[in-house]
């Protein structure tokens, strides 16, 4: 059964990127400085959350990427898998017809 309480880990990230664009927020208003500190710190403050953003993308990308070649080399086991059962079976069909076949001639 699924727990639905659970955050992803995208949403902690988001919520941790968000609240540290409130918090810079809060400080530019409260902190008395000229118009250019604040729009110098602001740029800053954008920068580096578009660093973040990025950086948290790329390693979103490659989990992803992981995930999809996990993902194709199970099925092509399993493939394999259903394959040799697939053929197994064959055989078997193959030999009871033999044997049916056999006894109705005797």
């Amino acid at each position: 059964m699924a727990d639905d309480r659970g955050c992803s880990l995208g949403a902690v990230g988001l919520a941790f990127v968000g609240g540290g664009l409130v918090g810079a927020a809060m400080a530019l208003l409260l902190t008395p400085q000229s118009g250019h500190e604040s729009r110098k710190q602001v740029r800053g403050y954008g920068q580096r959350a578009e660093e973040q953003i990025h950086e948290m993308a790329d390693t979103t990308s490659q989990a992803l990427n992981q995930a999809v070649d996990k993902g194709r080399e199970f099925m092509k086991d399993k493939q394999a898998v259903v394959t040799e059962a697939i053929e197994a079976g064959r055989v078997a069909l193959s030999r009871e017809r033999e044997r049916l076949s056999g006894e109705a001639k005797v």
